[in-house]
């Protein structure tokens, strides 16, 4: 390629350099990176432009830093342009090319904390938009100033450090950060100490930042923190500074002996009590308050043979409290002189001074009381055989009186009796019984009965003491042994079945009850020919046939005899029932009746209980006709009591017609249209035979006249009522009788409540007096009072 682009570089050189001044600008040289060099070797097509550097931060603005030109057009035939980030691309606007002198310019100061450098591309084009030359790169190295501070990682640094510790013991470390170039002077730091607020007695090193002792003599006793300045700068400790601070905490160690204040303490305890603070012994220690340099331990080296008294710390006040833990005797002993000591719970450090006043003198004078009197053994445990008779001697719960010095009366009483059993003499403490215990008493604990006697003196105030009285109720062999149960079925012949298991119990306790002897009865010597007795355990034997023995009940008389001393016995009766049993050993169903027999219940006890369910029978019968009659003469009192005979009102049938399509029981023509059979007459021949009436055939009645008009319907209805009741052998016409339709338009109306409410309550019945005096009646019964 012919052509080359023109590349000019102008710098200047002072602006490259962060402490010079900006000198006056220069015209930048001409260079051209792409034209072929003149030489018979090898060709190159392009040279390497190196990059362009400008400093950051440069305020005068625009500030030209290269011009391309190409030498294939004429000037002014060629457009050149630039592309990358700070043209068109983030952050735009920083450099800018004129397109036809091919000059770049810096438009805004520089960060290079921000963008170290750019990478641009050039172009160039000719006036139809044609390339003429390749693109080529174009790089802008922004140069770094010391603009930015050091700045400490925290404001506050602390560190730990026990006290006494040796020179060069590691602390604490400080580190601080610098944004500008690393590999510049701008961010070489360097670490100092500006204030220790005392002597010298830490150090830091410069590049490391790290503190450390440098003398001997911390004591946390004399100062227990130290405060330090730090400071870094940059450019080597000549730049840029920025400070923090450092805590230094000294940690304790145990090198202050705890010492009492004084050398004596004097305290006073009284007697009789155990449990009770007496003093409290005050002590000092420089150490930290509440560490194990600083907690005290006392120890009583003397003066405490029988371990009566004892020393705790209070962990708040550090003093040492004195206790009685054992009771004090004014007669036996009227002071104490202890010699105690106090040390650290820690070890003391082995540099340490020793205290002063490690230990000290504590005389405790003992005040006399008055003391409770003691029982002589307490609990006082004895025995009493169970039944005792009243006034029965159980014990003499006696008790003595420590104040020797104050001779007293002692008088006794009870505090617990639950069962009101014994009896105390106020005097001399001698207990008997005042009745007889009962074995089940709720109050016996596993055969123990538990009472509280008191022992109290006369001195002002009086004390008094508790005595508990254990005794044990001793078992007596007073209840023979009983069958459990009395009866029991067997097979009847001796192969057959495992016999008969008898079981016995025995109300006494041990050692008065089990093992239990069974024994045939001796006053009926032939039971030992038929029957065979064997112990199976200590509460059971088995009962065996020695030869067939007929079925049926048998009556066998056992003597029981239990273990105790002496030994009680009985003879009781024992109901064997005998029945016939399969290969299996068990009855066969015939011998049901038997087994039930055999149950224990005689057959005069089976016929008692069948008389008592018989009368029981009769006696629920007779009741029941007692009330019936009763019932039956209510009734027929109710009804005579009635003014009018109300036969046609309770009668019942188990027919009552149906209907109109029933001709046969009612001729519903009279009720529909009476006016009309006067006009025809009435059928002529026999009157029509009533089925409903009780004996099948009425006697002949009258022949009556039908009412012509409404107003003689009363009248009508009337008659045929009299003329019912006055024969027996029919039912009244007014019966209740059910019936489908009665018809429309009826000149009688209706003759019922068939057509009125279901609901008794609506139901009017005051419309009844207007019928006559028999209808006036059930208006009476039905209508409202």
């Amino acid at each position: 390629m012919d052509a080359a682009l023109l590349l000019a570089l102008g710098l200047l050189a002072q602006s490259l350099c962060p402490s010079a001044g900006v000198p006056r600008l220069r015209r930048p040289r001409t260079l051209y990176p792409w034209r072929r060099a003149p030489t018979l070797g090898r060709v190159r097509r392009a040279w390497v432009i190196p990059p362009i550097s400008v400093s950051e931060n440069h305020k005068r603005l625009p500030f030209p830093l290269v011009q391309i030109k190409s030498d294939k057009q004429q000037l002014g035939s060629v457009i050149y342009s630039i592309q990358g980030p700070g043209v068109d691309e983030e952050p735009r606007g920083v450099f800018s090319i004129d397109k036809f002198t091919g000059k770049v310019s810096l438009n805004a100061m520089l960060d290079r904390e921000k963008t170290d450098r750019f990478r641009l591309r050039a172009f160039a084009l000719d006036l139809g938009g044609s390339t003429l030359e390749e693109p080529t790169d174009l790089e802008i190295v922004v140069v770094d100033q010391n603009d930015n501070r050091p700045v400490f990682r925290q404001e506050v640094f602390t560190g730990r450090v026990l006290e006494g510790a040796v020179p060069g013991t590691y602390v604490t470390r400080a580190e601080a950060t610098d944004a500008d170039d690393p590999e510049t002077d701008n961010a070489a730091l360097r670490y100092s100490i500006l204030e220790q607020g005392g002597p010298q007695l830490f150090s830091i090193d410069p590049l490391t930042g790290e503190i450390r002792t440098v003398q001997v003599g911390l004591d946390r006793e004399v100062v227990a923190v130290y405060n330090l300045t730090l400071q870094v700068a940059d450019m080597s400790g000549d730049g840029l500074t920025a400070t923090a601070l450092a805590i230094i905490t000294l940690e304790d160690i145990n090198d202050n002996a705890p010492e009492f204040t004084g050398d004596q303490f004097f305290m006073e305890a009284a007697e009789a009590v155990s449990g009770v603070d007496v003093g409290r012994l005050e002590v000092e220690d420089r150490d930290l308050p509440g560490s194990p340099n600083w907690a005290a331990r006392f120890t009583i080296l003397e003066g405490d043979p029988d371990g009566q008294f004892t020393i705790r710390t209070d962990p708040r006040t550090n003093e040492g409290v004195l206790s009685v833990v054992k009771p004090l005797d004014y007669e036996s002993r009227e002071r104490y002189d202890l010699k105690v000591a106090v040390q650290n719970e820690a070890p003391l450090q082995a540099a340490a001074p020793k205290a002063e006043r490690g230990q000290a003198r504590v005389s405790v004078q003992v005040r006399d009381v008055n003391e409770a009197p003691v029982f002589q053994e307490n609990p006082l445990r004895t025995s009493l055989a169970e039944g005792a008779a009243p006034g029965t001697p159980v014990a003499t719960f006696s008790a003595w009186d420590p104040d020797t010095q104050q001779p007293q009366r002692l008088s006794y009483s009870k505090d617990y009796d639950p069962e009101d059993w014994l009896q105390v003499d106020g005097a001399t403490g001698r207990v008997q019984t005042q009745r007889v215990l009962s074995p089940s008493s709720p109050f016996l604990k596993d055969g123990w009965y538990r009472a509280i006697i008191l022992a109290r003196d006369d001195a002002s105030p009086p004390s008094t003491a508790t005595g508990t009285l254990s005794i044990e109720i001793l078992e007596v062999n007073d209840h023979a042994p009983e069958l459990s149960p009395p009866w029991g079925s067997l097979c009847s012949t001796p192969d057959r079945g495992s016999g008969l298991l008898l079981g016995a119990t025995d109300e006494d306790l041990p050692p008065h009850g089990a093992p239990f002897h069974f024994q045939l009865s001796p006053r009926v010597p032939e039971l030992a020919r038929n029957w065979s007795l064997s112990q199976v355990n200590v509460s059971h034997a088995r009962l065996r046939p020695r030869l067939r023995v007929p079925e049926g009940l048998h009556r066998l008389s056992l003597l029981l005899q239990d273990s105790g001393q002496p030994p009680q016995q009985r003879e009781q009766p024992l109901n064997v029932t005998v029945c016939r049993c399969g290969q299996d050993g068990a009855c066969l169903p015939g011998a049901a009746a038997l087994r039930a027999g055999g149950a224990g219940i005689s057959l005069g006890a089976l016929v008692i209980m069948l008389a008592s369910v018989i009368l029981l029978l009769l006696l629920a019968l007779l009741v029941a006709l007692l009330a019936r009659f009763r019932q039956q003469s209510w009734d027929k009192r109710l009804l005579h009591g009635l003014q009018d005979d109300l036969r046609d009102n309770i009668l019942n049938y188990d027919e009552q017609g149906g209907g109109e399509e029933d001709q046969d029981a009612y001729d519903m023509d009279q009720l529909r249209h009476p006016a009309e059979l006067v006009a025809f007459g009435a059928p002529s021949g026999r009157p029509p035979l009533r089925r409903d009436a009780p004996f099948g055939r009425a006697r002949p009645q009258a022949t009556r006249a039908l009412p012509t008009s409404p107003a003689d319907i009363a009248d009508f209805i009337n008659d045929g009522l009299e003329a019912a009741d006055s024969d027996p052998s029919v039912p009244p016409y007014d019966t209740a009788l059910i019936y489908d339709y009665e018809g429309d338009g009826s000149v009688a109306g209706t003759l019922s409540s068939i057509l009125s409410s279901l609901d008794d309550e609506d139901q009017d019945y005051s419309c009844l007096r207007e019928w006559g005096p028999r209808f006036s009646r059930l208006a009476d019964l039905y209508g409202p009072p």
